[in-house]
């Protein structure tokens, strides 16, 4: 992605008890978001966690998805009017509350 990109990252803890579908999430979840989102959506990736940084160690969160726009008001103004659609969607593949971060691509 180029510098000056918004990337918005959907972060899943890892944690007891917690659980997530991959499977939905991929071919369910993001396929859908994809096509509420349009062209808005530049690119986007999921990634699956594996371990922590400590041998031995859990990954801090179970899964990751990142959308990335043009700038953070075609974010807003293409992901506002389906929110309500999207969130809905969640418990379908997790029990995880979702963390969301807004950054912008510096390199």
């Amino acid at each position: 992605m180029k510098k000056g990109t918004i990337k918005v990252s959907i972060l899943y803890p890892d944690g007891e008890g917690k659980t997530f579908d991959m499977d939905y999430y991929c071919n369910k979840h993001v396929p859908m978001v994809a096509e509420l989102l349009g062209d808005a959506v530049i690119g986007a990736t999921v990634e699956k966690g594996l371990a922590g940084g400590e041998p031995g160690s859990t990954a801090t969160y179970q899964a990751m998805g990142n959308l990335y726009f043009e700038s953070i008001e075609i974010f807003q103004n293409s992901f506002g009017p389906h929110a309500d659609k999207i969130m809905s969607d969640v418990p379908n593949y997790t029990n995880i509350e979702p963390i969301l971060q807004i950054s912008e691509v510096m390199i």
